[in-house]
């Protein structure tokens, strides 16, 4: 099997699960407990607090642990609409994942938030932030880099133009970490969610950076763990193995120039290989890992199912959404029309993808395409 769709989730490092195995057994300690085992259990949170800290060149008290990126989203987005009593005006654009969009949608129909959506060109980049703020504008949240079409955005330019107005800035960064640096105090960043299960951490396990005093509502009720944020007891287990998968990620830069050649090379086959192929997001400023395409006149649903017969696993364009009738709505709003967004596929490598793993999913793509003649 050639698994091409880690966009859509990794597989869990070992290393990762080793180091939370003690913590779902023999250290199975409540860390508000007042004995040996909920002292041990407590320190073991803070050091995987101080870890994640560190990959994000953030401090230890500036990160809360949440179920994944959905949660994060939603608490570095509701959270911060909700305690800023600067207005109730955001701005975002429509390529941003569910996650993003249905707290935005939450915003405006029960709290009466005006949401502003930005201009995006063919390649899903934004324009227009500077024009779009206003002096009651809250909140601009705009991800790091595009789920489905891998597309780039620049976030440190557009948080200080966010900053110089005095809006908050969220960040999803959910599919960036490991590709493209995430230093916190050069993004500028009041708040940046990431989810554990795209980089080798398990599924339920993510975090979110909020700014030092910067205040926030919370959205889960009770005992006033992770700072008051996200009541509940704390998983241990989970926060340590995000923090180790995070220490095992290879270099952002070192990865992301290797597989970006792997891309660049693999995207030219493909556009060679099927005559009909048409790459979605922008050609260069994309993530490493992502090659998005529309085929036209094919079946991206049916694509995929002749691709994994061939043992290529790859997906039609987020997870969250697959199963859908409705065309991605990223593709949609980049100008895209319904019907040829039903044709795209998404492949998404991993850090040790091969160029010899990429041959042979061009090769079983060349041959699922002579299966339509």
């Amino acid at each position: 099997m050639i698994y091409l769709d880690n966009a859509a989730t990794t597989p869990v490092k070992p290393e990762a699960l080793q180091a939370a195995w003690p913590w779902l057994t023999s250290e199975f300690g409540n860390p508000s407990s007042q004995h040996e085992l909920g002292f041990r259990a407590k320190d073991a949170l803070a050091d995987a607090r101080a870890r994640v800290a560190k990959f994000f060149n953030a401090k230890a008290s500036e990160i809360i642990f949440t179920s994944g990126g959905t949660e994060s989203d939603n608490l570095g987005i509701v959270g911060l609409a909700l305690a800023m009593p600067r207005g109730k005006h955001i701005v975002s654009a429509r390529t941003e994942h569910e996650a993003v969009l249905q707290s935005l949608d939450y915003l405006q129909r029960v709290h009466g938030f005006e949401i502003t959506w930005l201009p995006l060109d063919e390649f899903g980049q934004v324009s227009g932030l500077e024009a779009a703020l206003r002096d009651e504008t809250t909140l601009v949240t705009l991800m790091v880099a595009n789920n489905e079409i891998g597309t780039l955005h620049p976030i440190a330019q557009l948080c200080a133009i966010a900053h110089a107005r005095g809006a908050l800035f969220h960040t999803d960064a959910v599919q960036a970490v490991g590709w493209v640096d995430q230093n916190v105090a050069e993004l500028g960043v009041d708040a940046l969610s990431i989810s554990g299960h795209k980089f080798g951490a398990p599924k339920g396990s993510g975090a979110l950076f909020l700014k030092g005093r910067t205040a926030a509502e919370p959205l889960i009720h009770g005992g006033g763990q992770e700072s008051g944020l996200r009541s509940g007891t704390e998983n241990v287990a989970w926060a340590v193995a995000l923090a180790t998968a995070l220490e095992l990620l290879t270099p952002a830069a070192a990865a992301a120039e290797r597989v970006a050649k792997l891309r660049d090379d693999f995207i030219r086959s493909v556009l060679q290989a099927t005559p009909n192929a048409i790459l979605t997001g922008h050609p260069t400023n994309r993530l490493p890992n992502i090659a998005s395409f529309c085929f036209d006149g094919v079946s991206g649903e049916a694509l995929l199912l002749e691709l994994e017969r061939r043992g290529v696993i790859v997906s039609s364009g987020s997870a969250c959404a697959a199963g859908s009738d409705e065309p991605s709505h990223v593709l949609t709003a980049i100008g895209i029309d319904a019907e040829l967004a039903q044709t795209a596929v998404r492949f998404s490598f991993a850090h040790d993808t091969s160029a010899e793993d990429l041959q042979n999913a061009v090769g079983a793509l060349s041959r699922a395409f002579e299966g339509f003649k």
